[in-house]
């Protein structure tokens, strides 16, 4: 029997395992779902970890030990690249929002990559949760800055004759909401691609050593020799979806910041 015969039924299974299920009440109504579940937990692992890191770092001026310094790395990365970088002035009214936007997306990635664990960001319901805090603060950011009229007509740039500016304006009317679907569109659709790849690879070594665990045999043995590869394949997959978990809490909070700058600049 060849193993890929029952990979696309296996396949759809693991995509099915993706989807939201109530693991109380309804998800029409009131319940409960895995990634809500998963969700508490990175919201706990995040909190802990902070407070851990406070009372760390307040034992000494100097900053001793890899935890600490790890996260102060990137407690300063977070600053200095997104914050300083691209807000300016106004980086500390705004480091707050960037630095918690960047800390839960991250975590939520992370635990998502231990086996056995979902990412909380693992649902479109989530990502576009987050986007939608980001959209209303760079919104109220920018209404804070101009004020809600002056805001509204910063949209389309000054010195452009009537009628060209109504349309402009209408473009970057549409442009402003698409930033809402972008941001939770394009964290969702990694996560979850980059799950389904390594799912599929892990299938694949499963299916390929299984005939030789059923019944041992020349023709088993020939076959699940082919598992070293899909395994060595996914070991691969799997440090590269370390790297995306981090590139894509990195990418949402960079564009927020990103947004938050446009919605109160001068230009």
């Amino acid at each position: 029997m060849n193993p890929l015969d029952s990979l696309n039924d296996e396949v759809n299974d693991l995509i099915g395992g993706f989807i939201s299920t109530p693991m109380y009440g309804s998800l029409s109504g009131l319940g409960f779902s895995q990634y809500s579940f998963w969700r508490i937990v990175a919201t706990i692992v995040l909190l802990a970890v902070m407070l851990i890191f406070t009372k760390q770092q307040a034992k000494s001026l100097v900053p001793k030990g890899w935890f600490v310094n790890g996260i102060e790395f990137l407690v300063e990365f977070v600053r200095d690249d997104m914050c300083r970088g691209i807000l300016g002035d106004t980086w500390r009214e705004h480091f707050a929002f960037i630095a918690t936007v960047f800390f839960y997306v991250l975590v939520n990635n992370v635990i998502g990559i231990i086996p056995g664990c979902k990412p909380g960001t693992g649902t479109i319901s989530t990502t576009a949760a987050l986007a939608l805090c980001s959209f209303v603060y760079f919104i109220y950011c920018g209404i804070k800055k101009r004020g809600a009229w002056n805001y509204i007509k910063s949209l389309a740039p000054e010195g452009v004759a009537f009628p060209l500016n109504a349309l402009v304006w209408v473009i970057e009317l549409f442009s402003t909401f698409l930033r809402l679907v972008t941001l939770a569109v394009r964290l969702f659709c990694n996560l979850f691609a980059g799950h389904i790849v390594m799912g599929v690879f892990a299938l694949l070594a499963a299916l390929f050593i299984e005939p030789l665990l059923q019944e041992f045999s020349v023709q088993a043995l020939a076959m699940s020799s082919a598992s070293i590869g899909w395994v060595a394949v996914l070991i691969i997959i799997y440090l590269v979806e370390i790297l995306v978990a981090a590139i894509q809490a990195y990418v949402f909070a960079l564009l927020s910041a990103v947004y938050i700058q446009t919605a109160e600049g001068e230009e």
